[in-house]
C-alpha cells in the first residue's frame, strides 16, 4: 500500500468543528449559573403595544391636535383643549416638506392631509416635524408637532435570496439557531455542541496517530451532523424578508397601560362622547342633605268631601270622573243622598202634619182678610202680615220635602286633575270623608325634614331617583317639631312633568357655613373597584389618569372635591363611567 497522507482540509475541518462547538458547549454548561441570585444582567425592555400606531400631538390654550400617519396620508383630529369637544369646521394649513398644504375635513369629523412624500423619505428618518395653522371661527393658533414615523421597510432587492443565504451564511444561521436553543435550555442543542466537540477532538487524535480509515469515518459523521443541523436551522429560521411581509398595520385600541393610565384614541373618544372641564377652586356654602317628598300646593289643590254623609251616586253627566281627568272649579263630581232613619222619618212626618195644620189656619185667615179688606174692616197691614206668615209656613214645608228628596251635590273646589278618587255608586260616604283629591300638576311643592334651621334665602335643589334635578324656592318652615325635625317647604321651580304627589326626593339645601374646593358635576366622580372615589384627569391628548379624591355634596348636580385634584386640571365630566370600564 502506498503511504497515505491526509490533506490539510480534514485537519481544518476537524479543528473548525471543535472550535465551533467549544463556545456553544461552554455556554450550555455555564447556563445554569449565568443568572445566579444577586447578579443583575440588565433590566428587560418595556413592552411596546402593537395596537398603538405612531403619532404626534400638540396643544395650546384653545386647541388640541393629534396627527396619525395612515398610508400615503396623515389623519388629523382637532378638539377644544378645555372641553374636548371636536372641531369639525376649522381651516387647517400645514407646512409640509413639499410646501404648505391644506387638510380637508371629512364626514366623520377628522381632517386628511395627502402625504405622498412619506413614501420617498429617508429610511433612517424616525419623525416628521409639522407646523399647523388652525383657524376656527375667531380663534387662530399655530401648533408645531413632531409626528413619529414607523421604520421604513427594506426593498426586496436588498434582501438576499435563500440560495445566497444558504451558501454564504450557513455558519451564521447555525450559530443563531444554536444560540436561541441554548437560551431556551434546549437539550438537543447541548448534545449537538458536545458531540461536535468530541468528534473534532477524536479526528485530531486519529490523525496524529496516523490512522486513516477511522479518520475518514469520523469526518463523514461530523459532516453529516453539521449539514443536518444546518438544514434544521434553515428550516426553523425566521428570515427578515418573510417576517417583514407579514407585519400587519397597527390598529389603535383603547387600553389600560402598565402604569394604570388609560390610552383612548381620538376616534374612541368621540364614540364615547368624552368631555372635560378645567377644575377651578372657589368658596361655596355648606350643603345639607334632607329627606323629602312631593306634596301639592295648598293654594292650587283641594279635596271633595261630604258634609252630612250619605249614599254616593254619579253626577248628572252619568259617570264619576276617572283618575287623571281634568276638572274645572265648580264642576259637579258626585251626588250624596242623605239617609233618613225611621225615628227621623216619624219626627219629620209629625212636623209636616203640624205645618200643614198651621198652613190651613193661616190660609183661612188670609181668605177672610181678603173679603173684609175692601170694606175697610181689616187694614192692609193685617192682610200683609197674614200673607207673609202663610208664605213662611209653606217654605218650611217645602224644605222638609227637599231634605227627603234632594241629594247633596259634590263640586270641585279648584281646577286641576283628579289625583285620588274613592267614589263607587251606592257607597255610603261618612261625613268628612274624602271622595276626590284635586291637584294642579303645574304647581307642586316639596316638604323636607331638617334638623338644622335653614335661612329663608337658602338655595335648594331636589334630586330624583332617576338623577333629575329640580330647582326649589324656599316657602317656609314650621315651628313645631315633627319626629324631632323641622318641616321645611319648598316650591318646585320650572317644569314638573312626570312628578307625582308622595314621591320621595333628596333635598340639598345650602347653609350659611362656607367651604372651599373644586365644584365638579356628579357624573365626573366614579367608584373604583376598591370603593375609592376617583376622577379621571386628561393629562395628554389621548391619555387619562385616575386620581383618588375626597368629595362632599354641593347641590343636586355638583359635588365639592376637597382633596385629590389641583386647580387647572382637566377632569372628565362626561363619559367617566365608560372610561372606567377600559381594561
Amino acid at each position: 500500500m502506498f503511504p497515505f497522507r491526509l490533506p490539510a482540509a480534514p485537519h481544518a475541518l476537524a479543528l473548525a468543528l471543535a472550535l465551533l462547538a467549544l463556545p456553544f458547549l461552554s455556554a450550555h454548561l455555564a447556563g445554569p449559573v449565568r443568572a445566579h441570585e444577586g447578579h443583575d444582567h440588565g433590566a428587560p425592555q418595556a413592552p411596546v403595544s402593537k395596537t398603538i400606531a405612531p403619532r404626534g400631538e400638540a396643544s395650546s390654550a384653545a386647541f388640541e391636535l393629534v396627527a396619525i400617519p395612515r398610508g400615503d396620508a396623515i389623519v388629523l383630529y382637532l378638539d377644544r383643549f378645555a372641553t374636548g369637544e371636536p372641531i369639525t369646521d376649522a381651516a387647517l394649513e400645514v407646512e409640509t416638506p413639499s410646501g404648505p398644504a391644506p387638510a380637508t375635513p371629512e364626514a366623520d369629523g377628522r381632517y386628511r392631509l395627502p402625504a405622498p412624500w412619506l413614501a420617498t423619505r429617508d429610511p433612517g428618518q424616525d419623525h416628521l416635524d409639522l407646523v399647523v395653522t388652525v383657524t376656527a371661527g375667531a380663534d387662530v393658533d399655530v401648533l408645531s408637532l413632531a409626528v413619529a414615523l414607523a421604520p421604513a421597510r427594506e426593498s426586496a432587492a436588498a434582501v438576499p435570496t435563500h440560495a445566497e443565504h444558504a451558501s454564504e451564511g450557513w455558519m451564521q444561521g447555525l450559530k443563531e439557531h444554536l444560540t436561541e436553543k441554548l437560551a431556551a435550555r434546549d437539550p438537543g442543542a447541548g448534545l449537538f455542541a458536545a458531540g461536535g466537540f468530541v468528534l473534532g477532538l477524536a479526528a485530531m487524535a486519529l490523525m496524529r496517530a496516523g490512522r486513516r480509515a477511522p479518520v475518514l469515518a469520523v469526518l463523514v459523521l461530523a459532516a453529516t451532523l453539521v449539514l443536518g443541523a444546518t438544514a434544521f436551522a434553515h428550516e426553523g429560521h425566521d428570515h427578515p424578508e418573510t417576517r417583514a411581509a407579514f407585519v400587519p398595520p397597527p390598529t389603535d385600541l383603547a387600553q389600560r397601560l402598565a402604569d394604570g393610565a388609560v390610552f383612548v384614541p381620538k376616534p374612541t373618544q368621540r364614540l364615547l362622547s368624552l368631555r372635560t372641564q378645567v377644575a377651578a377652586e372657589g368658596a361655596f356654602r355648606r350643603t345639607v342633605s334632607l329627606p323629602g317628598r312631593i306634596i301639592p300646593d295648598p293654594n292650587a289643590s283641594g279635596v271633595v268631601q261630604s258634609s252630612v254623609g250619605g249614599r254616593l251616586a254619579p253626577p248628572p253627566s252619568g259617570t264619576f270622573p276617572r283618575l287623571g281627568t281634568k276638572v274645572r272649579a265648580g264642576e259637579a263630581l258626585a251626588l250624596v243622598t242623605p239617609p233618613v232613619q225611621r225615628v227621623d222619618l216619624s219626627d219629620m212626618r209629625q212636623r209636616q202634619g203640624e205645618l200643614d195644620q198651621q198652613i190651613a189656619i193661616v190660609q183661612r185667615r188670609v181668605d177672610r182678610y181678603l173679603k173684609l179688606s175692601p170694606s175697610g174692616a181689616v187694614s192692609q197691614v193685617q192682610l200683609d202680615e197674614a200673607q207673609d206668615e202663610l208664605k213662611g209656613l209653606k217654605d218650611r214645608r217645602t224644605a222638609l220635602d227637599r231634605i227627603r228628596q234632594e241629594p247633596e251635590v259634590l263640586t270641585a273646589p279648584v281646577g286641576g286633575v283628579i289625583a285620588e278618587a274613592a267614589a263607587v255608586a251606592g257607597q255610603m260616604a261618612a261625613p268628612g270623608q274624602m271622595v276626590f283629591q284635586i291637584v294642579n300638576p303645574e304647581r307642586l311643592w316639596v316638604e323636607a325634614l331638617s334638623f338644622d334651621a335653614l335661612t329663608p334665602a337658602a338655595d335648594a335643589t331636589a334630586r330624583m331617583a332617576d338623577g333629575r334635578i329640580l330647582p326649589l324656592a324656599y316657602q317656609g318652615a314650621g315651628l313645631a317639631d315633627r319626629n324631632q325635625a323641622i318641616p321645611v317647604q319648598f316650591a318646585i321651580q320650572g317644569g314638573s312633568e312626570g312628578l307625582r304627589v308622595g314621591q320621595f326626593v333628596t333635598v340639598l339645601a345650602a347653609t350659611d357655613a362656607e367651604r372651599h374646593g373644586l365644584a365638579l358635576p356628579r357624573a365626573s366622580v366614579v367608584r373604583s373597584a376598591n370603593g375609592q372615589d376617583v376622577v379621571y384627569a386628561h393629562t395628554a391628548a389621548e391619555r387619562y389618569e385616575a386620581r383618588p379624591v375626597r368629595v362632599a355634596p354641593l347641590d343636586g348636580s355638583r359635588v365639592l372635591v376637597e382633596a385629590g385634584v389641583t386647580p387647572g386640571t382637566r377632569v372628565v365630566v362626561q363619559g367617566a363611567e365608560l372610561l372606567d370600564q377600559v381594561r
